[in-house]
């Protein structure tokens, strides 16, 4: 039986590359039904970065400020499905929904792994339009190889699967519109990088 958890429990979501962390940061989680895994990321969060060469070099966050700097996001992803749907905030409202194509979700003890396949789309926070975003490096990373066989297509099945949930008005994100995290939430602490996924030569200090 996969991993279940209850709200207000703390996980690990990882970005996997490689076979090696990439990426990791703390979520709080607000519900989980099996399917369903909606998690927070507030303001402040520390981000780890995994050491080593990657084949997609550092992940591009690493240039910056290691916690998440923008608003609160409350993420929101469904087992087998090619991308997670992360509720933006600013202002104590909803500001948009950003699609953010990524492979499905598969649960660990921790948390989830998962890994972010370059493209997105950010739809207005009423509904009215949606754009696409990243295009060009998404298609760029497939055209020199980036993906392996087959991922390329499964993502472009995902984003056509989500043009036409939005097209049709079957956007089930929206029902989560209202959320808005708690007055005094407190930050999670930093994710050590698991030994398994250190590159040869040592263990680098956390991010």
């Amino acid at each position: 039986m996969e991993p279940h958890f209850r709200s207000n429990d703390v996980i690990v979501r990882r970005e996997i590359l490689d076979g090696r962390e990439w990426m990791v940061y703390p979520l709080r989680v607000v519900a989980d039904d099996g399917v369903l895994l909606a998690g927070y990321l507030a303001p402040g969060t520390p981000l780890t970065f995994g050491g080593g060469d990657f084949t997609w070099g550092p992940h591009p966050w690493i240039h910056f400020d290691h916690t998440w700097q923008s608003e609160g996001v409350l993420q929101l992803q469904r087992a087998g499905e090619g991308y997670s749907v992360w509720a933006r905030l600013k202002d104590g409202g909803l500001h948009d929904w950003y699609i953010n194509f990524q492979q499905p979700m598969r649960r660990t003890e921790r948390g989830f792994d998962t890994l972010d396949q370059e493209l997105d789309l950010v739809i207005a926070a009423d509904g009215s339009h949606y754009d696409w975003k990243d295009v060009d490096h998404f298609e760029e990373r497939a055209r020199t190889g980036g993906f392996g066989p087959g991922e390329a297509e499964s993502v472009r099945t995902a984003a056509t699967e989500v043009a036409g949930l939005i097209e049709r008005g079957e956007r089930w994100w929206e029902e989560w519109g209202g959320w808005r995290p708690p007055a005094a939430i407190e930050v999670p602490g930093p994710v050590a990088l698991s030994d398994e996924a250190m590159p040869r030569g040592g263990r680098p200090g956390n991010a």
